[in-house]
């Protein structure tokens, strides 16, 4: 899925929301849970409990975007973090919403494996 705009980060907040949160209300949880402001630039994404949906909040300087993505048959693989949000690459977030369990494509080889 490709981002409606170009935003500066894409932050990903780690637990999972009430997907019937709108603007406003997930504008508050960025200020709120995640100590950032919402209209940096940055991307949000959100997810529900089961992780088979996705919100996006991206304010772009003249308005705000708020993308819901759902995947058909998938799950999409959220990081697991003592954080409340963590950030994903522009390649992270492409893989992330098809449903491809990108951690573990991000993971280092463990130190037993001989290359």
């Amino acid at each position: 899925m490709s981002l409606p705009l170009t935003p500066a980060q894409v932050y990903l907040a780690v637990e999972p929301i009430d997907m019937r949160s709108g603007v406003d209300g997930l504008s508050l949880h960025v200020q709120e849970s995640l100590g950032k402001p919402p209209c940096d630039g940055s991307a949000y994404a959100f997810r529900n409990k089961n992780s088979t949906r996705i919100k996006l909040l991206i304010w772009d300087g003249t308005g705000v975007w708020l993308c819901m993505r759902r995947l058909h048959k998938a799950r999409f693989v959220w990081p697991q973090s003592h954080d409340a949000a963590c950030v994903l690459s522009n390649e992270e977030w492409q893989w992330l919403t098809t449903g491809v369990d990108w951690p573990r494509l991000n993971a280092s080889p463990q130190s037993n494996w001989r290359v």
